[in-house]
């Protein structure tokens, strides 16, 4: 154990190179160090186990098992028990806290073997072939703990047997050989010792969900049936399941609280915050659809934070997603493995095997309906108990009791409920009237939650909610997040079965055609619609981190809050990130009291017959502010059109000035003109130079039609600038430069997880490759182009079907880890020597520590995106509540890069939602060196942002492949580079203003932003913007604060350079060649180099079959082929 190389190892143990130091085994893991930083404790193996992978789940699993501790009692070591609380230490890395449960499990009455299964069993909801008891093994097993999921090959020993696991996704490599002369090597590559192939015995690998044992006592190799069978059979677990879990479908469910009037309701909706368009885009789309709505064009309004209007506390949280150091899980086609089943209710003590566990509910799915509620409310079975604590509050001059005191109450009402055996709280907020208002549902959750897990109490109930609030995908997960075990979102209920009645719901609706309608005749089916939507949107979050089991996501709280103080995060969300704090629960109120009076308003004449519209989706008038409003996207088109400086500074005086006052982080920072004197503009680098740093944002031909894809290309070429491909390949024929001169080539070539034409060709026509691992508008997500989009010529480029719609997958599926990414990076190099390698990640907590992985891969580059991205298509709660502002994104990446001296290896490039020369310079400031611009560009070809990208029925022949459409583009690469050239004059002038000459002066000089010159309303301005400012070049002294060395890919020596060397005639002549090598596992590509060189000469035919013919010897490296 230590922080070495492999390289190092011998040298420092010694002991390793002595003779007479023998071992029956050896379990060896070299760590490449993600998501933590390296230090020496963290290094592997642990005490037990050694781990290749993530565990997504890892949030959830902690919280769990100290929640656990309240109910743990033990035979063995009695009172002295408490002495090995916390279970999970501190400051430890994923694999570490594995450790510590594994541990404890296995000293304190189970065996090694049998911890492990509890911790990581297979995907076993799903899958109709497992026998009966195999399925009760696990389902009563899972009333003790949650799985401990991720990509995770898990190696495992305590001297007596050695073993591995593969958790249920199967995305770490485990491969084994047993020997004729009785040795058993497992390890994640093959060819890792040289052994003789007339030496195996057997050759094999793990499946997702198997377990592989040696167990030395016994002297034997046990398969994974022999491992388990004899567990499964311990114990009666299908008769313990069938005389004591309650199943709740099978619960009488027939009655539920009264309906509301028209008017009770449209009151309790506007109190909740529904408007006329969460009826429009939301609630009725999900219906309809069967899944989370569609928007495009990104999020251009204010962070909850920033709005100068009041917003619902789910708007303060972000949530988090997997990127590079572990992968999403794709919800729709991996679905075998993801479950929302759950046990709830009281849990018994862990060390205590017996049949009280199975003692639970069985919840299938957590979306109650109204019926289902009033049972559980009522729920008096074999012990089982609920109590409703209501959680609304006197809101009247009379009161006394303000929104923390009314939280605290509500906690301590929770526990006294505890403590008088309720099994089942329900958390109500039905009791709102006129001087009643509701603690938010999510405060109310949380606090209980956390206030029970402190009090060693949480395990020992169940939290249900009753409430008005929860109607979106985001809002449902943020329940989960923060502990709920089931939800019922009554007043969404209700104001569907409203617009049912009134005739906005189709009784018979088709969702693909004919062969797929959605029946919605009765209340009942609409219900279930909706629930049926949820239930999907809530499976995509969950993917979106990795986890496949809601049983592992709730209480993981895998989000970011953004803009809460301090004491909030404390009372109600423990363990929350939270770097930029905000309002306080005074704030809050204010805001809650603010909504409620929309339902009851002091003024008895006002009208509530209608819901408000305040332009959420949509600009208007009187609505929330957008960053491009009408009068914004005018100025730029007339500015742009006719390179007409005056209208641009109209443009940005409009877009700076909206920035400052409510819409973005950068909007609140301004200049520190007193650190430099001031300096000729003439001094300064020229626009000339400066505009080479641009790049157009990653838009697909697809997305857009082909006039504005090639407009972009030829804008970005002629001014050296670079534009970007997206992931929908490119037609060939722009690869060949044009009769004036111009290029239709885009500079970027991407590289996303669908691999939607990506060829040899393709990648050897590029002068930079991006690797998108996340974008901005739907991280955690793949792209989407609609079956109404794929044309014929769209689907030869991407070589796909006409008509038939397409989503890449979540995850890269050759990228499960960080070493997974470094191959790609390595394979890319030898596809095309001459191009920079960049990848694209989305701001989000902990971007920092993964970018300086993704700098020890080797990338040249990295993009670093925020949360308001443009996009064609993606789900509404991804455009609204993934991601966070590029400005933290690149702030932290620039300061741990810096921290880690790696800065000085890549270049770093931030989009989202740049606009003017004042964005360009504040980004360089926090440290970028590029700059990308997507929304800008398209409107200055004509895009008015009228948000329907996803129909195909662009008005102005931008985002459809209509043809008819298509010929109003009246685009012009002029009207781009026009823009550019502004936006870059205008930052040279507030360079020249703070002193400073060239970008590369500007990069990582926070000094020179004031963060007290902001115009800040009754809500912004309790903001802390201290996490922006750390000023990086203080960090670590000595250290480069912007790319200054090249990384040294390793292709210098590789075996293709062998192959194209001794094929050299036959790659010019087309003669056929047969050759013959040695490979072995360090010869990590093979055959890319080759084949660009073949590419480079040929094009997209290459030479004919057969015509260089190579035959290897040996165990190649991962991308051989």
């Amino acid at each position: 154990k230590g922080m070495l190389t492999c390289n190092q190892l011998a040298a420092f143990y010694l002991d390793l190179g002595a003779v007479e130091f023998e071992s029956h085994l050896a379990m060896v893991h070299s760590r490449f160090s993600t998501n933590t930083f390296p230090s020496w404790d963290r290094a592997m193996p642990n005490r037990m186990m050694s781990h290749n992978g993530e565990i997504n789940t890892i949030k959830g699993n902690i919280n769990w098992m100290r929640a656990r501790e309240g109910n743990i009692k033990s035979d063995i070591y009695g009172e002295k028990i408490k002495e090995l609380f916390p279970v999970i230490e501190e400051d430890c890395s994923d694999s570490g806290n594995f450790d510590n449960v594994l541990e404890f499990l296995a000293m304190t009455g189970r065996s090694l073997e049998e911890s492990v299964l509890m911790m990581v069993p297979e995907a076993w909801q799903n899958k109709k072939t497992l026998s009966k008891d195999r399925k009760a093994y696990y389902a009563f097993n899972s009333n003790l703990m949650e799985p401990w999921d991720g990509p995770a090959s898990i190696t495992f020993t305590n001297g007596d047997v050695v073993g591995a696991v593969l958790d249920r996704n199967g995305l770490r490599p485990s491969r084994y050989y047993i020997t004729k002369d009785n040795k058993v090597i497992m390890a994640s590559e093959v060819g890792v010792l040289p052994i003789s192939d007339e030496n195996i015995l057997i050759k094999g690998r793990l499946a997702p969900g198997k377990i592989f044992l040696i167990d030395f006592k016994k002297g034997q190799v046990l398969s994974d049936d022999e491992v388990k069978e004899p567990l499964i059979n311990a114990k009666p677990y299908r008769e313990w399941l069938h005389d004591n879990r309650l199943i709740f479908r099978k619960i009488k469910q027939s009655r539920s609280d009264p309906s509301f009037s028209l008017e009770e309701l449209t009151r309790r909706m506007r109190a909740f915050g529904y408007t006329s368009e969460t009826l429009e885009f939301m609630l009725l789309p999900m219906v309809h659809d069967l899944r989370d709505p569609l928007g495009s064009m990104g999020n251009d309004s204010a962070l909850a934070v920033l709005s100068d209007k009041q917003r619902m506390l789910y708007d303060y949280f972000k949530q988090l997603f997997a990127q590079v150091s572990n992968p999403a899980i794709d919800s729709i086609r991996e679905k075998i493995i993801m479950s929302l089943e759950c046990y709830i209710g009281p849990e018994k003590n862990i060390l205590n095997p017996g049949e009280g566990h199975a003692h639970r509910l069985l919840v299938d799915h957590p979306i109650l309906t109204s019926t289902a509620l009033y049972a559980l409310k009522h729920l008096d079975h074999e012990g089982h108990k609920s109590k409703v604590i209501d959680i609304t509050y006197n809101i009247s001059d009379s009161s006394t009791e303000d929104l923390k005191t009314a939280v605290n109450r509500v906690c301590k009402q929770a526990e006294e409920a505890v403590d008088n055996g309720m099994g089942f709280l329900v958390l109500s907020d039905r009791n709102v009237n006129h001087e009643c208002a509701a603690i938010s549902s999510l405060m109310a959750c949380g606090a209980v939650h956390h206030h029970l897990t402190k009090t060693a109490k949480r395990t020992k109930t169940a939290i249900v909610l009753e409430t008005a609030e929860a109607r979106e995908v985001h809002h449902f997960c943020l329940l989960f997040g923060y502990g709920a075990d089931a939800i019922n979102p009554y007043l969404a209920h209700e104001a569907l079965i409203y617009a049912k009645n009134e005739g906005l719901i189709k009784h018979s609706h088709h969702r693909r055609g004919k062969e797929n309608r959605i029946l919605l005749d009765s209340n009942e089916e609409v219900i279930d619609a909706y629930r049926q939507a949820v239930i999907k949107g809530v499976l995509k979050v969950m993917g979106k981190m990795g986890i496949s089991t809601l049983q592992s996501y709730k209480g993981a709280q895998i989000f970011e809050a953004l803009g809460l103080a301090q004491e909030v995060i404390d009372l109600c969300f423990a363990g929350t990130t939270n770097r930029i704090e905000g309002a306080d629960f005074p704030l809050l109120e204010k805001e809650l009291k603010q909504r409620h009076s929309l339902g009851w308003p002091q003024d008895s004449n006002s009208n509530i017959d209608n819901l408000p519209n305040p332009g959420e989706f949509h600009w208007r008038s009187q609505g929330e502010k957008k960053a491009w409003d009408p009068e914004t996207v005018w100025s730029l088109q007339y500015a742009a059109r006719k390179n007409d400086k005056n209208a641009y500074q109209q443009f940005a005086s409009n877009a700076n000035r909206t920035a400052e006052e409510s819409l973005s982080l950068r909007g609140l920072l301004g200049f520190n003109t007193t650190k430099n004197k001031n300096i000729d503009i003439e001094n300064v680098e020229p626009a000339s130079q400066i505009i080479q740093r641009f790049c157009t944002g990653a838009m697909s031909f697809g997305s857009i039609s082909a006039e504005a894809h090639e407009t972009l290309a030829i804008a970005m070429n002629r001014i050296g600038g670079r534009s970007n491909s997206g992931e929908g390949g490119e037609d060939p024929e722009r690869f060949k430069p044009m009769k004036n001169g111009d290029s239709k080539s885009s500079a970027i070539k991407q590289i996303a997880s669908g691999r939607f034409g990506v060829t040899t060709n393709y990648i050897a026509n590029a002068k930079q490759l991006q690797i998108k691992i996340a974008q901005g508008a739907k991280p955690g997500e793949g792209g989407e182009l609609p079956g109404r989009k794929v044309d014929e010529k769209i689907a030869s480029i991407r070589h796909s079907t006409p008509g038939v719609g397409l989503i890449s997958p979540p995850p890269h599926h050759d990228i499960y880890s960080i070493e997974d990414l470094s191959q790609l990076i390595f394979d890319l190099k030898n596809a095309n020597p001459k191009a920079e390698i960049s990848v694209k990640l989305v701001a989000e907590m902990g971007v920092g520590t993964i970018s300086a992985g993704v700098a020890k891969a080797h990338a040249d580059h990295i993009v670093i995106s925020g949360d308001v991205g443009g996009t064609g298509a993606s789900p509404l709660t991804s455009i609204k509540h993934a991601g966070m502002p590029w400005e933290l994104g690149i702030a932290e990446v620039h300061q741990t890069l810096v921290l880690n001296d790696l800065r000085s290896r890549v270049t770093l490039q931030t989009d989202g939602g740049l606009k003017t020369g004042r964005d360009v310079v504040i980004a360089a400031l926090l440290g970028a060196e590029e700059f990308g611009f997507s929304t800008a560009p398209l409107i200055t070809m004509g895009c008015i942002m009228m948000r329907k990208c996803h129909m195909n029925t662009c008005p102005v022949g931008i985002a459809t492949q209509d043809k008819i459409l298509r010929e109003k583009f009246a685009g012009q690469p002029e009207h781009i580079i026009n823009y550019l050239f502004m936006v870059a004059e205008e930052a040279r002038e507030i360079m020249a203003e703070i002193g400073i000459r060239s970008i590369d002066e500007l990069i990582g000089r926070v000094d020179l932003l004031d963060a007290g010159k902001a115009v800040k309303h009754w809500k912004s301005k309790k903001i802390d913007l201290k996490a922006l400012l750390v000023n990086a070049s203080e960090l670590r002294d000595g250290v480069a604060i912007r790319k200054t060395v090249p990384q040294n890919h390793g292709i210098k020596n590789v075996l293709d350079r062998q192959l194209i060397k001794d094929a050299k005639q036959s790659i010019k002549t087309k003669e056929k060649i047969n050759l013959q090598y040695s490979i072995t596992n360090i010869n990590r590509t093979t055959g890319a180099m080759l084949s660009h060189k073949v590419t480079s000469l040929w094009g997209e035919d290459g030479l004919p079959n057969d015509t260089i013919k190579v035959d290897f010897k040996g165990s190649a490296g991962q991308s051989f082929g």
